[in-house]
């Protein structure tokens, strides 16, 4: 095992110091998986934050039967024909049992919460996803649980009884009074003992030196494997071990070694809120969402402003490049935002085309790019003066009466106004930019599959890419500008691109005009084009 982490650490190394060095681009290891179990690994996942989603019984609150009958507007099992928004995957945040409204303070992993429905209705969903060629993945918040989950109260007894052999003695994290606390940790007093909780006093972390620990995990990830689920969001990966990298990376490399002994083809991504180069040791062991492409000041959102793109392309590519080396199986994640920041239509109106550009920077990518629900609609939400998470988990509006509400805690009142049922009506919506977008990836595989090679364009905003994928090539090019703008393809690559198969502008108003080599884009435009 030490051997595994000391060989990822060293190739994450080379990496990093490769990418400053000009022409260092040696090619990446394929993967070694079979071509269409490795483009089955590469689809379009969608965030669902449960209680906000869809609500079937009348009680406000979202819950599994309303995931339920709005599966065909997520996919209707007709890609890529069809009226839905086409998605390959569905993350669902956390389904089990928990006193809170966001089911991070797990009390029972077991157990779906009452206020989401059971076990059976959970069955139901994953059978009706498979159905859809549509993978279900669960968040699994390890790292801690919720203080009233029954191993905790076991801990806690076991201390009030001083019985140093119990099983439970120590089972989470903790310290003696007066002990040094180690760096960036926080405990709290409980007892006579202060118990590790860095993120809330309502959530202690478990000790996972403990092996009765990793066995219990373990146990629960295979009960949900066993039951059908494809795989997990594991959530705050790297604070099992707060400020010990190594040890989380080992940690992970064998939870997810375990898993596979159930499902080989277990898909599991972990979240790692960090820079590139602190999260691309963890890809040894699991995929990793990429931080940096997400929120205001990421890599999307200031190309879609009318950024360089050919600084994402090259950027996209050393990354790419950078997973393939240290672990050919692992999947290019990136995502706008997530269920803990703020909407990505606050910071890119869709108004002059922001949202719908950057909707084509990150979707028309290879690897899982993640869409966070209500997204596709320009739905609003930020923390603000109030500095509550629920203002950036509000209801989604569904416009046809779903009863749904928004979480307590939310006091956001600054929606557009639109609803799904108003977008569907109109041709040029957010929405239907959205499912135009995943239309061209699903009749374009070499775009989700295919190997990453960033073209340079000197002068010009305007940028693009080639992916090559079982012989033959595309090649996906964006002007997040104002203005019409050309390029030389030749100037970039041998290749000919002869075929415009495509074209995405805001509100459908792009164009793109290929002559001979010079590749011209409307203002706020992409467009594939296929080799001959």
């Amino acid at each position: 095992m030490g051997k595994r982490i000391l060989t990822a650490l060293i190739s994450a190394l080379v990496l990093m110091l490769c990418m400053e060095v000009p022409g260092c681009a040696e090619a990446p290891e394929v993967s070694r998986m079979a071509p269409e179990a490795w483009a089955d690994q590469n689809r379009v996942f969608y965030e669902i934050f449960v209680g906000s989603f869809s609500d079937s019984d009348g009680d406000g609150v979202g819950d599994l039967r309303g995931i339920l009958r709005r599966l065909d507007y997520l996919n209707d099992g007709r890609l890529p024909d069809g009226d839905s928004l086409g998605i390959g995957g569905i993350w669902l945040t956390p389904v089990f049992s928990s006193p809170s409204y966001h089911k991070y303070d797990v009390t029972d992993y077991e157990t779906v919460d009452p206020a989401f429905g059971t076990q059976e209705d959970l069955r139901e969903l994953i059978n009706a996803c498979h159905a859809r060629d549509v993978k279900l993945i669960l968040d699994l918040p390890l790292n801690h649980t919720g203080r009233e989950h029954a191993w905790f109260q076991s801990f806690l007894e076991a201390h009030r009884q001083e019985d140093a052999g119990s099983r439970w003695y120590d089972f989470y994290s903790w310290i003696k009074p007066g002990d040094a606390v180690p760096s960036g940790r926080r405990f709290i007093p409980i007892g006579n003992i202060l118990v590790e909780a860095n993120f809330s006093d309502d959530m202690p972390e478990l000790n996972f030196d403990h092996p009765a620990v990793r066995e219990e995990v373990l146990r629960i990830g295979k009960l949900y494997l066993e039951m059908g689920v494809d795989g997990f969001r594991f959530d705050a990966a790297k604070y099992l071990y707060l400020g010990e990298p190594e040890k989380n990376i080992a940690f992970w490399q064998e939870y997810m070694d375990g898993l596979r002994e159930i499902r080989p083809d277990v898909w599991a991504v972990a979240e790692v809120w960090d820079s590139d180069s602190a999260v691309l040791p963890y890809v040894s062991g699991v995929n990793c969402f990429r931080f940096t492409t997400s929120q205001a000041e990421g890599l999307l959102a200031k190309t879609a402003k009318g950024g360089n793109v050919n600084r994402l392309t090259q950027n996209t590519e050393e990354y790419w490049r950078a997973l393939r080396e240290i672990n050919p199986d692992a999947v290019h994640i990136p995502f706008l935002s997530n269920h803990d920041m703020d909407r990505a239509a606050g910071y890119l109106p869709n108004k002059g085309g922001k949202m719908a550009m950057a909707a084509n920077l990150y979707l028309l990518t290879p690897g899982s790019p993640f869409l966070y629900y209500g997204e596709e609609i320009g739905l609003r939400g930020s923390r603000g003066g109030a500095e509550t998470d629920a203002n950036r988990r509000l209801h989604m509006p569904w416009g046809d009466g779903d009863p749904v509400s928004d979480p307590e805690g939310s006091d956001y009142a600054s929606q557009t106004g639109e609803t799904v049922q108003s977008q569907l009506e109109k041709p040029d919506s957010l929405l239907r930019h959205y499912q135009r977008v995943l239309r061209v990836r699903k009749e374009n595989p070499e775009i989700a599959a295919g190997t990453y090679t960033a073209l340079s364009f000197e002068d010009t905003k305007m940028g693009g890419f080639l992916c090559t994928w079982q012989g033959k090539t595309v090649g996906v090019f964006h002007n997040p500008t104002g203005s019409p703008l050309t390029v030389d393809l030749s100037s970039a690559t041998d290749i000919r691109l002869s075929t415009v198969a495509a074209v995405l502008g805001a509100a459908d108003e792009g164009f793109a005009e290929l002559s001979g080599t010079e590749l011209t884009l409307g203002a706020m435009t992409s467009a594939v084009l296929r080799a001959e």
